[in-house]
């Protein structure tokens, strides 16, 4: 079976990529959203192993000393993190794993998975993010202008990232990111292909 991509998806808050996510997983089967790890306790509705894999503080610091988790922090007093073993499952079955996390996860990601796909999310331009951010009338003009802030400081780092993804149509930029994982896992195994051949066929020339 062939091998599913591992990408992360990011993008400034009001990009809408968690729309993009929702849109991918409802028409891909071969998709899947990591779950994460946390020690905060169970919402109202949250369900084991859908929406989190809910443990406690010490089960969570053992398995990083393990080297269970691929990426994790520390946010409000509660610890989250991607589960090494089960990205590496959906992987091995073939899926397409997809990371919704922030630029220094996405870059620690890249070191431990050179070949995953990172994707940034973001409008055509900023005024179009202010125009969400207020759109959604429900937040003040205070948070709204730090997500700005936060937003300026995200963008000194995008250029990190494999493709750049416009949100300017929803569908269009679903197919976009359809395309980018359909290249991401043929072309290396075509590639790895040619040169093995390629290096077999030449071995009649050796001296």
């Amino acid at each position: 079976m062939e091998k599913g991509i591992l990408m992360v998806i990011s993008g400034f808050s009001g990009a809408g990529k968690g729309t993009l996510v929702k849109k991918l997983l409802a028409e891909e089967e071969d998709y899947v959203l990591s779950v994460s790890m946390t020690t905060r306790k169970p919402r109202e509705g949250e369900r084991e192993g859908v929406d989190y894999f809910f443990t406690d503080k010490e089960t969570f610091e053992r398995t990083i000393a393990e080297n269970g988790l691929i990426e994790h922090a520390c946010y409000v007093g509660n610890y989250y993190g991607t589960p090494r073993a089960y990205v590496e499952q959906q992987l091995a079955a073939g899926k397409n794993v997809i990371l919704e996390i922030e630029i220094q996860g996405a870059m620690n990601i890249k070191k431990l998975y050179p070949d995953s796909l990172l994707l940034f999310v973001t409008p055509p331009n900023a005024q179009e993010l202010e125009r969400r951010l207020k759109g959604r009338g429900t937040e003040t003009d205070e948070v709204i202008a730090g997500r700005l802030s936060r937003a300026h400081e995200e963008s000194l780092g995008i250029d990190a990232y494999d493709y750049i993804v416009i949100n300017d149509d929803l569908d269009r930029c679903v197919e976009e990111i359809r395309t980018l994982v359909r290249a991401a896992r043929r072309e290396p195994v075509r590639m790895q292909d040619f040169i093995d051949r390629i290096r077999e066929e030449l071995k009649v020339y050796q001296k």
